[in-house]
């Protein structure tokens, strides 16, 4: 009877310790998960998507996934530049419609000027370099808040478009709507394509090059990078650039899936917009200097599943904007939150 009584004590003392070490593993995981700003919007983009495919059996057939990425990759590929910019403290408005712009630039190149196919679509994403450098210089060497210079950008290039364009749409030139229009959007699965690869280079830019170092220090304190020897002008002037070409590489995409050249390609400020909140919602802070590339593309990801998802189960689209405002604001409250446990130990301690 004693040694049955040890034995018992024996293994209940060993199992003890197994889930002790079991609870502090699931602990140690949470904290972990927690730890990146990207947790919350991945769990909501998971929720959503299991919510809306047990509410409508397309929701995961092939040709609506399809069109899911092809509204996410857009404003995931336009939203690389606007976590750049609002990191280092900056934002751009006029991105919306430099993706209007570009593909008429295309189509002027080729059809006007007999410019090959290839060299015209790399003029029209120069151009769009061009334009966030005309951004940058004004807002950092002028002293002009980017707001402010970038919605004037906005208006200017609103109406180089409408003026040309005569506000109407044009087609796709013969010689990119080939194997070439296939590869740059009209593709199932180009879009993807795309948007993954740019999320991943602009991901390890912003973690792990001294560009995506110098970026946040820039945002995060300015006077005390500066002070460093970061070139501060250098860093905002470049992801304006950055940002621009983005909105232009978008515009092209945009332009070969839909195999028509619109001069509201983009939504305008629709898609700048979208952009932003997609940076927001992934836990990219207003004021600069934290940010994460992978969360703006979840939070791209979240609002196609949104609106794709209310149009499967019947919902008005009005409802849409009501849902993204509260996404933001929802967005904001738990990253602040966040934070305050991150600078409080109280998440991975």
């Amino acid at each position: 009877m004693r040694d049955m009584t040890e034995r018992a004590v024996s293994q209940t003392a060993t199992r003890e310790p197994q889930g002790s070490r079991a609870r502090a593993l699931l602990k140690g995981a949470r904290d972990q998960f927690l730890r990146h700003r990207e947790a919350s919007v991945l769990i909501v983009a998971l929720v959503l998507g299991a919510y809306f495919a047990s509410a409508s059996d397309a929701f995961l057939t092939h040709a609506n996934l399809v069109n899911i990425w092809q509204a996410t990759a857009p404003s995931a590929i336009v939203a690389c530049g606007i976590v750049l910019l609002l990191v280092s403290g900056e934002i751009d408005l006029s991105v919306g419609v430099v993706a209007a712009l570009s593909p008429f630039l295309m189509h002027y190149a080729i059809d006007f000027y007999s410019i090959p196919a290839i060299p015209a679509i790399v003029l029209a994403l120069l151009a769009g370099t061009l334009i966030g450098l005309i951004n940058g210089f004004v807002t950092v060497v002028l002293k002009v808040p980017s707001f402010v210079t970038t919605l004037g950008t906005f208006y200017f290039i609103t109406g180089v478009v409408l003026t040309t364009s005569h506000a109407y749409p044009a087609e796709i030139p013969a010689s990119v709507d080939n194997a070439i229009g296939t590869w740059l959007g009209a593709g199932d699965w180009a879009h993807l394509a795309w948007g993954l690869i740019i999320v991943v280079i602009f991901h390890v830019v912003l973690t792990r090059t001294r560009w995506g170092l110098h970026t946040i220090a820039v945002g995060g304190n300015p006077l005390g990078a500066s002070e460093s020897g970061i070139r501060t002008g250098r860093i905002k002037i470049g992801n304006f650039m950055i940002a621009s070409t983005l909105g232009a590489f978008a515009g092209l995409i945009e332009a070969f899936r839909i195999h028509t050249i619109d001069p509201n390609l983009g939504g305008g400020t629709g898609l700048m917009f979208t952009a932003v909140a997609a940076a927001v919602i992934g836990g990219t802070a207003l004021a600069g200097g934290s940010g994460t590339i992978i969360g703006g593309a979840l939070g791209a990801l979240v609002l196609a599943e949104l609106q794709n998802g209310m149009n499967l189960i019947g919902i008005s689209a009005n409802p849409y904007f009501l849902i993204l405002g509260a996404a933001i604001l929802l967005s904001m409250i738990a990253n602040v939150y966040l934070t305050r446990l991150r600078r409080g130990g109280r998440v991975g301690r």
